[in-house]
């Protein structure tokens, strides 16, 4: 089997010549890169909504049983994980959004950042009411 093919070369963005010498400064096209920020934001937001999943589960179907000491246990998990997709999307925003001069590398992203923020708030919330609804049927 044949390697694969090597891609060409891309050509500088700039060259400007050095006075006085035969050389010259190259400029290359740096390319963006996704932020690491927003893609842990969107992973946290996504785990805060699974452990609310099973927040809501142990707080209504074992409410006979104590479920709202197990629901109690798995939503300080998904509180934390929640409010660290809230902040790690906050910050991924920040450093998305930042200005760089041009040889600096930029970031992308926003719209993962964006998801985490959400799916974040969203686990949050959601494991607070399932936290609720256990004691509520288990001391209601």
């Amino acid at each position: 089997m044949p390697p694969p093919p090597r891609e060409a070369p891309k050509p500088p963005k700039r060259v400007d010549a050095v006075p006085g010498t035969p050389f010259g400064v190259v400029h290359l096209d740096v390319p963006a890169v996704t932020s690491g920020p927003a893609v842990g934001s969107l992973v946290a937001g996504v785990v805060s909504i699974l452990v609310s999943v099973l927040v809501v589960c142990f707080g209504v179907v074992a409410a006979r049983y104590g479920g709202a000491w197990a629901a109690g246990a798995f939503t300080v998990p998904g509180v934390l994980a929640g409010a660290a997709a809230i902040v790690a999307g906050l910050l991924a925003r920040r450093q998305i959004g930042r200005a760089a001069p041009p040889p600096a590398v930029r970031f992308t992203g926003r719209g993962l950042a964006t998801a985490g923020i959400s799916c974040g708030a969203t686990g949050l919330l959601l494991c607070l009411a399932g936290l609720g609804l256990a004691l509520l049927l288990q001391f209601g």
